[in-house]
Formats: structure tokens, sequence, C-alpha cells
């Protein structure tokens, strides 16, 4: 994603990471809903942070999702803390 385009939100981050929860809310039918938000879950964040780590991130989130116990991962939360990271370390470069 260049810097150019937009960044997704925090709060979005955060709400699509609590749906990936979800499952825990109902702990034998929540992991028949991880069936269905894996791959859906995957495309959103394929398509919300693109390019390399878009897709890697889209394929860690799926295989995260799909695995029973590994829900607690705040996958979203983690990529946008580290955009910014990395997005505050290009801007904060010192200039002789």
């Amino acid at each position: 994603m260049n810097s150019n385009t937009a960044r997704p939100s925090l709060i979005l981050c955060i709400l699509l990471d609590l749906i990936g929860y979800a499952s825990y809310a109902l702990p034998i039918l929540g992991e028949f809903g991880d069936i269905i938000w894996a791959p859906i879950s995957g495309l959103i964040f394929y398509r919300m942070f693109g390019g390399w780590r878009g897709a890697f991130g889209g394929l860690f989130n799926f295989i995260e999702e799909i695995l029973p116990g590994l829900d607690f991962i705040p996958s979203f939360t983690i990529m946008w803390v580290w955009q910014r990271r990395a997005a505050f370390s290009k801007t904060s470069v010192a200039r002789p």
C-alpha cells in the first residue's frame, strides 16, 4: 500500500478481530462459523492492506481463523500497528 491510498482505521481492525473472536462465544458451533469466516477474513485482510503484506497477512489470517484455538491472535490490529510503525519510521528519518 503506498502512502497515497487510504489506510484502514484502528476501530475497523479491532472490530474485524472481534468478529474472529466470536467463535469463543459458542465453542462448538463457533468453530463451524470459522469455516465460513476464514476465507472472508483472509480476503478482507488482503483488500484492506494490499501488496505482499496483504497477501501474506491474508493467508496467515485465513490459517489462523480456520485452525481451532488460534482465534485469539489479533491479526488485523497487529498489521495496523506494523503499518503505522513503518510509516512513522519513514517520516521520522533525520535530515542533514
